[in-house]
């Protein structure tokens, strides 16, 4: 398993389920031949995504990494190279 957190958030099990509910509606309605019921999955997958993009930004998604200031990694480099 992978050593880092991708994909353990609320955020991104909330945004997959819902989508995967949705293609199971769109699969559904589309063996049964009614073109309604397939875009109207195909909205709720589309759903899935706004609602998982809306619960990161409100803090439910994985942290953003931590990076250093460029003009500091410049200088530590010119100075490990003086």
């Amino acid at each position: 398993m992978a050593g880092t957190s991708h994909g353990h958030t609320p955020a991104a099990w909330t945004g997959v389920i819902i989508a995967f509910i949705g293609f199971s509606v769109s699969g559904a309605f589309m063996v049964i031949a009614n073109p309604i019921g397939v875009w109207a999955g195909l909205v709720v997958v589309a759903l899935g995504g706004v609602v998982g993009m809306a619960m990161k930004a409100a803090g439910m998604g994985a942290p953003k990494a931590a990076h250093d200031d460029l003009a500091v990694v410049i200088a530590a480099n010119k100075a490990a190279k003086a």
